[in-house]
């Protein structure tokens, strides 16, 4: 292969040998071995610096000659790319960029921050294999940090922490590992140590090979490999005695060479694939740390392709999925020879190719041109083209092949978390969850030709995020728009303003209370109406009570003998459900609430469906109000971290908002870090609040907690409010 490079304005030799390594790390693995490819997500709290970690990615494996910094307003970033983006300098979508790095494909998700768009995370969680959980060395674990391993849990995704920042002022590898075992897991194991300290570092000692990575100049990044320094070799043989202990358990024959003939019986080779089984198992985790600009992310390289699984080591390289018909159990292997099985993750508009969507493929291959069955809704699409998606930028594939992720262009009914499927062997694989959103705020346009244009970008934009609803107050006629926070609705309007067109109107912020019960309440609920012809009757007796917290709606048929029909039974239940979400005291939805319908009678002439359908709705309405019916808010875990002198201040504000502290700690610089819960009525505009009574100086950070009940007078004024 011939390459022409043209070096200009003064660009390095360094960049001829990246473009070079790209080219070649490509070609390398165009043979498709599945077991090169790496599905890797970037997550964090915000600013720890995954966007910048991502750059720095890029930027190593040759896809750019240059790190662009995130800055408001002028940001660069490739994963960065929309103007909200760069006007904030956060992280609003995830962006997918493909990497190439000592013969691995590496698909790259760079995630969002912000609790607000955690829904970002969870997609990207549901399709990948393996994450790089990045940490602000100055901080530690944070909120967020906590809420994304989390995440990463559920879907049992395996990871590597990688500690960034920690050559500023205040970084400290050691003490954001200590908050790692005290607020994540004990398992986590140094991999590599750093250089000197905040300013003065340098590079890493590698434990595997005992060997010291540093750097001369921070302008091209060249690690050199040496000794390692005598004033550090003492940790580091005490380090690597740790790391060598907790490979061995995955080992039962390396267990035993290592009590026989100890640490130095154990060859690098035997070290690097014990350590790569414990991390596959989801449960222990490798440390590395450094600077996120482009210090020693090659070795965070090695780490993503050395220890980070392929589709192959995910669940034996196998994907669990029912028949969509009999709901009986099927199995795909990750192959290319195997039925086409994928998941659409994630939703795009695109204003020069239209829809995109997202899809993982974890079995067979997706051609451009082809037909797939959409599982979900049990039609058939016709596949227009496909891309590779590097941020914002396309370039075009005939094919995806199994264990890959690209995004598809003409699908027209698929949705998030949709199933697409081989017609002739149909699965279903398990969704994607999220979380109901707990803010609303109305929306209008502020001229009435803009109605239109303005319902049209509303639905495009909730066909993105699946954590953005729109609906209409039947009362009102307002359109009313619901998120996860006040920053979501924020960047909605600024999207609906600069993407559609639309300049619209905001009301103040409302909060999503929902309704429940206490108590147990049994009632009649008979619909009788005669009018000359044919009458309508319906009569049923349904017991309401308390189900489990978050179990919600619940209905048991304990008719005996016939004394409600069978096909009147399922109108009854209709009947309850509409009228519990539409609520009883407060007209807010009735939650977790179990409703057992256990005698009625019925007329051989006048009976029907929407007679019994009232009647449901009636003894519903009846029944809540005699079961000690009680309004809920969404309370906010609330993490402060505040300048010691301002303590006081912010938690006597946090108590003046009916908030409750939780827990203090120490952090570093003489910092404190103050844990509190919320409720979110009282949070609107906090973050203003706070930087005004700490003179800039302190930050804040939350996420939904739990629903639970309002104090009473606090509830009949709510309730007094939504009466007039």
């Amino acid at each position: 292969m011939r390459v022409l490079f043209l070096a200009k304005n003064g660009e390095s030799m360094l960049q001829y040998r990246k473009v070079l390594n790209f080219y070649c790390n490509k070609k390398e693995h165009m043979a498709n071995d599945l077991s090169k490819l790496r599905n890797i997500g970037i997550i964090a709290h915000i600013d720890a610096g995954k966007t910048t970690t991502s750059e720095a990615i890029l930027y190593r494996t040759g896809l750019k000659h240059k790190i662009d910094l995130v800055k408001g307003g002028t940001g660069g970033a490739e994963t960065d790319w929309m103007e909200q983006e760069k006007e904030r300098g956060i992280t609003i979508t995830s962006a997918a960029v493909t990497a190439h790095w000592k013969g691995h494909q590496i698909n790259i998700i760079d995630t969002p921050g912000h609790i607000d768009f955690t829904a970002e995370v969870e997609r990207s969680l549901r399709v990948l294999d393996g994450a790089v959980v990045v940490f602000d060395g100055k901080m530690g674990v944070e909120a967020q940090s906590e809420t994304v391993w989390r995440q990463a849990t559920k879907y049992g995704i395996p990871r590597i922490c990688f500690v960034n920042k920690i050559n500023q002022i205040g970084g400290d590898f050691y003490k954001s590992l200590e908050s790692i075992h005290k607020r994540l897991s004990k398992n986590a194991v140094a991999i590599h140590l750093p250089i000197g300290f905040e300013k003065d570092i340098c590079g890493v000692v590698d434990l595997v090979d005992m060997k010291a990575y540093t750097y001369k100049d921070y302008a091209d990044h060249e690690l050199t490999v040496g000794e390692i320094p005598a004033d550090m070799l003492e940790k580091a043989k005490n380090a690597r005695s740790v790391l060598v202990e907790e490979a061995v358990a995955a080992d039962e024959e390396l267990m035993e060479k290592f009590f026989e003939n100890g640490e130095e019986a154990i060859s690098q080779e035997e070290l690097k694939r014990a350590l790569r089984k414990r991390v596959l198992d989801g449960d222990f985790f490798l440390v590395t740390g450094g600077d996120g600009r482009g210090v020693i992310v090659e070795k965070v390289l090695d780490l993503m392709t050395d220890y980070l699984p392929s589709p192959l080591d995910r669940d034996q390289g196998q994907t669990v999925g029912t028949d969509p018909k009999t709901g009986e159990e099927i199995i795909r292997k990750a192959d290319d020879k195997e039925p086409l099985t994928a998941l659409a993750f994630k939703i795009a508009t695109d204003p020069f190719v239209g829809k995109l969507i997202f899809i993982r493929v974890y079995a067979g291959v997706l051609k451009s041109g082809s037909y797939i069955l959409n599982a979900t809704t049990g039609n058939k699409e016709r596949v227009g083209r496909i891309v590779r998606m590097f941020a914002n930028n396309r370039e075009e594939i005939s094919e995806v092949t199994a264990g890959d992720i690209a995004a598809v262009v003409g699908l027209k009914d698929t949705t998030t978390g949709t199933t697409l499927c081989d017609p002739a062997h149909p699965i279903h694989l398990e969704s994607i969850e999220f979380p109901d959103p707990p803010v609303s705020i109305a929306v209008e346009p502020k001229t009435k030709s803009d109605q239109e244009k303005m319902a049209l970008g509303l639905s495009k934009l909730a066909e993105e995020d699946p954590t953005f609803r729109v609906h209409t107050d039947e009362e009102t006629g307002q359109t009313i728009i619901s998120g996860m926070g006040e920053l979501h609705l924020e960047i909605i309007i600024d999207r609906l303003n600069k993407e559609h067109g639309v300049e619209a109107n905001t009301g103040a912020p409302q909060v999503a209370y929902r309704e429940t019960i206490r108590g147990t309440a049994e009632a009649q609920g008979k619909h009788v109406k005669q009018s000359g012809g044919r009458g309508q009757y319906g009569d049923v007796w349904i017991k309401f009570e308390p189900n489990e917290v978050g179990k919600g709606f619940e209905f048991i048929d304990q008719i005996k003998g016939g004394v409600v029909p069978q096909e009147y039974r399922k109108p009854v239940q209709q009947g309850v459900e509409e009228t519990l979400n539409g609520g009883v005291i407060a007209g807010y939805p009735v939650v977790d609430v179990k409703a057992t319908l256990y005698d009625g009678s019925y007329h051989d002439v006048d009976s029907s469906e929407l007679a019994f359908k009232l009647a449901g709705s009636l003894a519903t309405r009846e029944g809540i109000k005699n079961a000690n019916p009680v309004l809920l808010e969404p309370v906010m875990k609330l993490e402060i971290t505040t300048p010691e002198e301002f303590m006081g201040d912010v938690i006597g504000d946090i108590n003046s908002r009916r908030g409750r502290i939780d827990e203090m700690e120490d952090l570093n610089g003489g910092a404190k870090l103050i844990k509190a819960f919320c409720p979110l009525a009282n949070l609107f505009g906090y973050t203003s609040d706070l930087r005004s009574m700490s003179q800039g100086r302190a930050a804040s950070s939350m996420e939904l907690f739990a629903y639970e009940e309002v104090p009473p007078n606090v509830a009949q004024d709510i309730i007094a409010e939504r009466n007039k």
